[in-house]
């Protein structure tokens, strides 16, 4: 972040993966409202549930949190459809929606859905026609249904790739960083973490794609583990499997992850902020308690 910016206060959402029944839903729903999440996210893959409607139960269950797709998978989506999805999903939810967006990794997914599996250019391409296509809809007085928000329910879009990056810095409201990505050849959904710098690096070119927007977009990261410790490099040994190319302390530097005791991990998440710029921080559901100590501490600075 420049010394001439100031940061943008922060927000904070959670992303609820788990299927359940509407009653435990919505319950889950309001403890993240009690917690103080401002923002009840749903992802968009096949085994997890439905975004739209779960984002209107969720509306139901609760007052004060935004409500958002983290992210859709744009291949499953045709503009047309995804217009009228989104436009009555903000109406149905008194204008809560955030609409996030991606390119889509996991070529199982398409299989089963009978979706055509394409090649990474034309999934980008794919996002940017539904992304153009959508909102030229969503902006025109002849749609129906019509969104509430005006001039525009909020744009997300997720990805570290140059050509997503360029779409986030020429459409989207919100950059959403997820600090890891796919495996080069790979079409299996699997990913690897990205180390800060090269984090860094994507964010600092986004930064230059973005430079003559006449307003900043928000920048988000999800964070993949929260561990509340008082000895962090016990703390992510299980973690090393995954990873084992990694040290334990580059492991501790990864910024999707937060380690050690609150008062540790909220000063790693105001370095981040200080680093890269990240205001809007995700975490996964099974992190939603652990992190809701870190989240009111920092809303106390």
């Amino acid at each position: 972040m420049s010394q001439s910016e100031s940061p943008r206060p922060f927000r904070f959402g959670v992303n609820q993966m788990t299927p359940a029944p509407a009653d435990e839903w919505r319950a889950k729903c309001r403890r993240a409202e009690q917690l103080g999440y401002d923002v009840i996210l749903v992802p968009d893959h096949l085994g997890m549930p439905a975004p739209f409607p779960a984002l209107v139960a969720a509306a139901e269950a609760t007052e004060r949190p935004r409500l958002g797709t983290f992210v859709l998978n744009a291949g499953f989506w045709n503009p047309a459809l995804l217009a009228r999805d989104v436009a009555t999903t903000d109406a149905l939810t008194g204008g809560r929606l955030e609409l996030g967006l991606g390119t889509g990794y996991v070529k199982a997914e398409h299989d089963t859905a009978g979706l055509p599996w394409v090649s990474p250019r034309e999934r980008v391409d794919h996002l940017r026609r539904t992304i153009e296509e959508s909102y030229r809809l969503l902006g025109s007085e002849d749609h129906q249904p019509q969104p509430v928000q005006k001039p525009r329910v909020p744009l997300l879009v997720g990805g570290n790739g140059d050509r997503v990056l360029r779409l986030t810095a020429e459409h989207a409201d919100i950059a959403a960083f997820t600090g890891a990505r796919s495996v080069r050849g790979s079409s299996t959904g699997k990913l690897e973490v990205m180390l800060a710098g090269e984090l860094e690096e994507r964010v600092g070119l986004y930064r230059e794609l973005a430079a003559g927007r006449k307003e900043p977009a928000e920048l988000n990261l999800l964070i993949q583990f929260v561990l509340e410790t008082d000895d962090r490099e016990a703390a992510v040994q299980p973690l090393m499997e995954r990873v084992p190319y990694l040290t334990a302390d580059q492991v501790l530097e990864l910024p999707i992850g937060l380690v050690g005791t609150v008062e540790e991990m909220t000063a790693q998440v105001l370095a981040q902020r200080e680093r890269y710029g990240f205001t809007y921080l995700t975490v996964l559901e099974p992190s939603m308690e652990a992190f809701a100590p870190v989240m009111a501490r920092l809303r106390a600075k």
